[in-house]
């Protein structure tokens, strides 16, 4: 009897091994086709199917099911087919390894052939002046501004957000109007990331991060944003169109004082601010700049010989450095009779403007984005009153 059940258990064994492979096969067939066009698909418009995406890649037979009747009307990886009715039909594709089997249904909906696309309109918006009181240029896109004009030094980081209003009222349900439209808007979808997409479907563009015809879009920092908005109608047909939001922003600290050098070591203050130059999103700076203005001589200096004024002549310098504290640039070497910025001071004050520009300073190649930091310096041995410092962050 012992001969016979040791044959048994490796009959045993060897079975359980086949089980375990098949159950690991089966693990790895997946059924996944795609089919173009996939919107706007009118009657007898033909489609063509596709299921080579479908897993594991070679070694499949593929049977598609295009009218849910149960019956196969096509094989093979590719197939064309078309609908001589409007409506929604749901299509099946199985795939087989000869073993196991997997499908993937997926619903495919038919327009009338004489349905009148719509024409999506995201809208615009432009102040009438920025946070200078200048005027705004206008377009097909939206600039918005952040104005923190008078910011305590209690807080030196730029952290400030602010809401667009996003119109697409002059959203029209048919492009073509002229022999009158019946048809209506169903949907307003807006896409705030074209990077991503969020429902699958393969388009990174239609995505229905915010809805409605007219939406608030909040809690947006300073940068570039590339937006879409899609449109369907009422006959079911979509359109497309994108636009460009720009946040600029502006900060002012007014009126505040900079210690001195007493101990051999310069006196520093730092503000913070963050710069994006994202190439692939699209979402990049055009420049950043900083801009100290100071009094010439401070009211309460002490000379070092009593009366030669070389000890009250005010010199304060602007460093930046980028988020690895890599200085990208300082304001050191001009003199201080060159302290004017073209005439922007008047004689009692001297203006330093230190500038990054987006292209070069921001770039990969360069000092990178992130956080940066803008350094107010104080080299000299008496403390110096600031009149104000403007950091401004100029996306548009």
């Amino acid at each position: 009897m012992k001969p016979v059940f040791m044959v048994l258990m490796f009959v045993s064994a060897s079975l359980a091994g086949c089980l375990s492979s098949e159950e690991s096969s089966s693990s790895q067939l997946e059924a996944i086709f795609d089919y173009e066009p996939d919107n706007n698909i009118r009657t007898d418009m033909e489609i063509e199917f596709d299921g080579g995406a479908s897993l594991p890649a070679g070694g499949l037979t593929y049977k598609w099911d295009f009218d849910t009747d149960g019956a196969y009307d096509e094989t093979g990886r590719t197939a064309t087919w078309s609908y001589p009715d409007a409506g929604t039909y749901d299509v099946t594709l199985t795939i087989s390894d000869g073993t196991d089997s997997s499908s993937q249904t997926r619903s495919v909906k038919i327009i009338d052939a004489d349905a009148q696309v719509p024409d999506a309109d995201p809208g615009s918006y432009s102040p009438n002046t920025d946070c200078d009181g200048e005027g705004v240029n206008t377009g097909n896109f939206y600039i918005v501004y952040i104005c923190e004009m008078d910011k305590s030094t209690s807080s030196k980081s730029v952290l400030a957000t602010t809401s667009v209003t996003l119109d697409a009222s002059d959203s029209e349900p048919c492009e073509d109007d002229s022999q009158g439209c019946d048809d209506y808007i169903s949907e307003w979808n807006w896409d705030t990331n074209l990077e991503r997409d969020e429902d699958g479907d393969g388009d990174p563009e239609n995505d229905a991060d915010l809805t409605g015809e007219t939406v608030e879009w909040k809690e947006l920092a300073p940068g570039e944003y590339k937006i879409a908005l899609t449109v369907i109608n009422g006959a079911g047909l979509s359109s497309t169109d994108d636009t460009i939001v720009y946040v600029n922003y502006v900060g002012k600290w007014n009126e505040f004082s900079i210690g001195g050098n007493t101990s051999n070591n310069p006196i520093d203050i730092d503000f913070t601010f963050q710069a994006t130059q994202d190439l692939d999103s699209g979402n990049t700076i055009k420049r950043a700049s900083g801009e100290l203005v100071y009094q010439k001589e401070d009211s309460d200096c002490t000379d070092v010989v009593p009366g030669d004024g070389n000890n009250c002549r005010a010199k304060i310098d602007l460093y930046g450095f980028n988020s690895t504290d890599d200085e990208a640039g300082n304001t050191s070497s001009i003199g201080v009779d060159q302290r004017n910025h073209g005439g922007d001071c008047d004689s009692d004050t001297d203006c330093v403007w230190l500038q990054f520009t987006g292209s070069y300073h921001f770039a990969e190649s360069q000092w990178k984005d992130g956080e940066w930091t803008l350094t107010v310096r104080n080299e000299m041995v008496n403390d110096l009153d600031i009149e104000s410092l403007t950091i401004r962050l100029i996306y548009k």
